[in-house]
């Protein structure tokens, strides 16, 4: 095996954590390398989920006030049509342009990026696993930064068609009859909203006596209102 390269700083994770601590630890002058294993930096949250699901949220809502909530003010568009993969599009558009702003910090900052999933094998080095191919690095300081992923109800696997998760949710083709969202979380309220302002009948199953029971009650509360109307 070659002889593994040496960081100061290794992060597993290339999401907001683990972006953002390597550019960091990178500008105080240590030399830095992040394990990812998506293609693209950014993590869930740029590539799967707080930045598209913003996006759609936008453009959904455009089509939604061009539909019927224009004419009330003396605007009149006549017929509006959807053209969901131009939506789609536009969507993808705004997650390249940023992750490609992240790969151009890490250039910036000279921070080694690599491709794959990483694993601890002692407390300074990483395996870092990849097309059936493993090499090793080590760092004086390891950052975990490893993000989350949908988490499948007992018994009900996710199958990418009639069952999803949040990330097909994203890039569905065509705009669903009937939406039910398992989680009346924040992601699962956006995806909703998106998919109902488009068209959908959409049914929200939520354990708790509220929706968005981890936000600050009032908020949660003038939420639910907003939603029931």
């Amino acid at each position: 095996m070659a002889e593994a390269a040496q960081y100061d700083v290794v992060v597993i994770g290339g999401g907001p954590g683990g972006y953002i601590a390597a550019i960091s630890a990178a500008q105080l002058g240590m030399k830095v390398a992040c394990i990812e294993k998506r293609d693209a930096l950014g993590g869930t949250c740029l590539n799967v989920g707080c930045i598209p699901s913003k996006a759609l949220l936008e453009s959904s809502e455009l089509y939604r006030q061009a539909k019927e909530g224009l004419a009330q003010h003396g605007v009149n568009v006549g017929a509006v049509k959807l053209d969901l993969a131009a939506m789609l599009s536009r969507k993808d558009k705004v997650v390249g342009d940023l992750t490609r702003g992240i790969d151009g910090l890490f250039k910036k900052h000279k921070i080694a990026r690599y491709l794959g999933t990483g694993r601890i094998v002692s407390p300074a080095a990483v395996e870092v696993f990849h097309g059936g191919k493993s090499e090793r690095v080590t760092g004086h300081n390891l950052v975990i930064a490893t993000g989350s992923d949908p988490i499948p109800l007992p018994g009900v696997p996710f199958d990418g068609k009639r069952v999803i998760s949040s990330t097909e949710a994203l890039t569905l083709s065509k705009v669903p009859k009937h939406l039910i969202v398992i989680g009346g979380g924040v992601i699962g309220l956006e995806m909703g909203s998106v998919w109902l302002r488009l068209g959908a009948e959409v049914t929200v199953v939520e354990m708790l006596p509220q929706l968005l029971a981890t936000l600050d009650s009032q908020i949660a509360k003038t939420a639910q209102r907003i939603f029931t109307k």
